[in-house]
């Protein structure tokens, strides 16, 4: 764990944002524009560890607080593929909450191990994303609109982040994001895989 780099987050998922979209529009220029194929590896046994892989890289991050209605996020492991037997025993299964046992081969490609080992797992599942994001700066907040497909499922993502708490949340007050959930990555894509059961209503507040 990693605290100097922890961030707190505020991430919010929906079919349209409208006026928060407008509002950040609004508020601030886009300064960075990417397109991204991610693979997450998803575990039911831990909601704390957010674990991707983009361009043959393991990067899991760890859910450090959930504070003032933010969630402080710190990077914990990157990887680059392929993998050492040891690396995937004792450092990345136990974060995922899982053992696996009877591993053959000394080292693992990115095919190998998400085909040999995290298929066949009970409570391990391969989801595919594809991110379409638009970066933009409010006052020092790096601020996050995407369009977002996971494993095909097509919904909107609006995000704040800073090593500030204080500013996300008034930036989050300024964009009217209080008026939605809170929903890391993770969860999300729980939901939309039935991993974890919906909300009941809707996404957000109607006043």
């Amino acid at each position: 764990m990693n605290e100097a780099n922890a961030r707190y987050e505020f991430r919010a998922f929906a079919h349209d944002f409208g006026i928060v979209e407008d509002a950040i529009r609004r508020l601030a220029s886009v300064v960075g524009y990417m397109e991204s194929r991610e693979i997450y590896i998803v575990s039911a046994a831990t909601d704390e560890y957010n674990t991707k892989v983009r361009n043959a890289l393991l990067d899991i991050k760890e859910l450090i607080k959930c504070e003032r209605g933010l969630e402080q996020w710190s990077p914990r492991i990157k990887r680059a593929f392929p993998l050492a037997r040891e690396t995937i025993e004792e450092e990345i299964h136990p974060l995922l909450g899982v053992t696996v046992t009877g591993l053959e081969r000394h080292v693992y490609s990115l095919e190998q191990y998400l085909d040999e080992i995290v298929t066949p797992h009970p409570e391990l599942s391969i989801v595919n994303v594809y991110k379409q994001r638009s970066e933009f700066d409010i006052d020092g907040c790096t601020t996050e609109l995407a369009n977002v497909y996971i494993n095909g499922a097509r919904i909107k993502s609006a995000c704040l982040e800073s090593i500030d708490p204080d500013l996300v949340l008034g930036v989050r007050e300024r964009t009217r994001l209080n008026q939605y959930e809170n929903v890391n990555y993770l969860l999300e894509i729980k939901r939309v895989i039935g991993m974890e059961p919906l909300p009941d209503g809707v996404y957000y507040n109607a006043t």
